[in-house]
Order: structure tokens, then C-alpha cells, then sequence
């Protein structure tokens, strides 16, 4: 069998996306991500990184000649509107000679597969990059019922909130403004493992950035979404 190769484009202190996406790639696939610099989820941080790490990174990932890249970075995609994150999408096409998918592209994608025009937002980021989220999702015709963040801005205290915290503080806030849905933002916080239970807890659809980028991707190269993780 013939490996699919699929590039992530990761923050450099990102430590979820690579396990949540071996974990669900079916056997032909196989991962492999290369760091964009970023010490901490701020905005000033992610600005430096996509103006000074993204585009060295995808060269470094063009070597591994992937079929399909992912750039796997929620927030940082909604700082300059989606004008700015569709021309960088090109721009990282153009390096790595493959199809890129953003992963808030693949969160629109997906929200709009399930009909939902309105969401209730869970980010762990603090405000102001909540709000950048919540700015650029309404420009696109949500409407958002209620966003909250956990104010946190470091990487791996992001990574170390478990699925139970965020499904409990994902109930806590569409229970603030019920909606058609819920997003439960960032790449590197474990919603992806949380998302059975805020399902079941609220009976409303749950999409998460990693479970959108992983399914999209995985269209890209012509294969279903892992068994039991389509949106419901």
C-alpha cells in the first residue's frame, strides 16, 4: 500500500493535533508536521508567527512531497479576516505543490454540512483572541449566541485541560445562549476527545477545529472521515 502523505503545519508549542490525527487516520495515512515558531497563543505571537515562520515551515514540509497540508491553527486564521487566510493558503499551496486546508476553512465547511447558522463558541484563548474568533465567524454570517475562552495563553496549559473541563465549560456556555451548534475552537486544546460527551449532554452538534481539518483533509484525498466522528 502506497502511504497518503498529509502535512500539518503546526505552532511550534501546539502538542495535540499530531496525537489527535494518528490517532484517526485510517491505515493508508500517515502524518507528518513541520513547527511554525510560536511561544505562546497571544496575538502579537501568532502575528510574528505568520509573518516570519509559516512559509519557511511549509518549505521544510514540501520535502516530504505531502498530497494534501493542513494548516492547523484556529486563531492565528481569523486575525486578518478571511481575504488575508485564503491568500496564505495559496501562498503555502504554491511551496509545498499540494491542496492546503485551514482549518477554520474546514470549521466553516463543517458547520455548514450541519445547517447551523447560529453557535455558542468555546475557545481556552484569552479575550481578545476569542473575540478576533467571534469577529471573524459573524462576518461570515454566524450568528454567536454566547463565546467564552478560558483566558489561558500558554500552549501546554492549554493542552493540559482534559476533555471532561471542556465539555463541562462547553455545556456551562451554550446553556448561556442555546444555538444550532457548538465550536469548540483551537488546535491544540482536546476537544476533539470531548466531543461525545458535550454531544450527548446537550443533544445539539459539536464541531472542533481538529475534527473539521482532520475530515476535510481526508476528503481532499478522497477518503471518508474516521468511522463514528462525521458531524452529527
Amino acid at each position: 500500500m502506497t502511504p497518503r502523505r498529509l502535512g500539518l503545519l503546526l505552532p511550534s508549542s501546539g502538542t495535540v493535533q499530531e496525537t489527535d490525527f494518528h490517532r484517526r487516520v485510517p491505515p493508508e495515512v500517515t502524518v507528518h508536521a513541520a513547527r511554525m515558531y510560536l511561544p505562546a497563543t497571544t496575538e502579537a505571537d501568532e502575528i510574528r508567527m505568520l509573518d516570519g515562520h509559516v512559509l519557511p515551515a511549509a518549505a521544510d514540509l514540501a520535502t516530504i512531497r505531502p498530497e494534501v497540508v493542513v494548516f492547523s491553527c484556529t486563531s492565528a486564521a481569523a486575525l486578518r479576516g478571511r481575504a488575508y487566510e485564503a491568500g496564505l493558503c495559496e501562498e503555502i499551496g504554491a511551496i509545498v505543490q499540494a491542496p492546503v486546508v485551514s482549518t477554520l476553512q474546514a470549521v466553516r465547511a463543517e458547520l455548514g454540512r450541519l445547517g447551523a447558522r447560529s453557535l455558542a463558541v468555546v475557545t481556552p484563548y484569552p479575550d481578545d483572541l476569542t473575540a478576533a474568533l467571534r469577529a471573524g465567524l459573524e462576518a461570515d454570517g454566524f450568528a454567536v449566541r454566547a463565546a467564552a475562552g478560558l483566558g489561558l495563553r500558554d500552549s501546554l496549559a492549554i493542552a493540559a485541560v482534559p476533555p471532561e473541563s471542556i465539555a463541562r465549560f462547553a455545556v456551562e456556555t451554550f446553556r448561556r445562549g442555546p444555538a444550532d451548534a457548538v465550536l469548540v475552537a483551537c488546535c491544540t486544546f482536546r476537544g476533539f476527545d470531548a466531543r461525545d460527551a458535550i454531544a450527548r449532554a446537550l443533544g445539539a452538534p459539536v464541531v472542533t477545529s481538529n475534527q473539521a481539518a482532520l475530515a476535510e483533509a481526508l476528503r481532499v484525498l478522497g477518503l471518508d472521515p474516521p468511522a463514528g466522528e462525521a458531524p452529527r
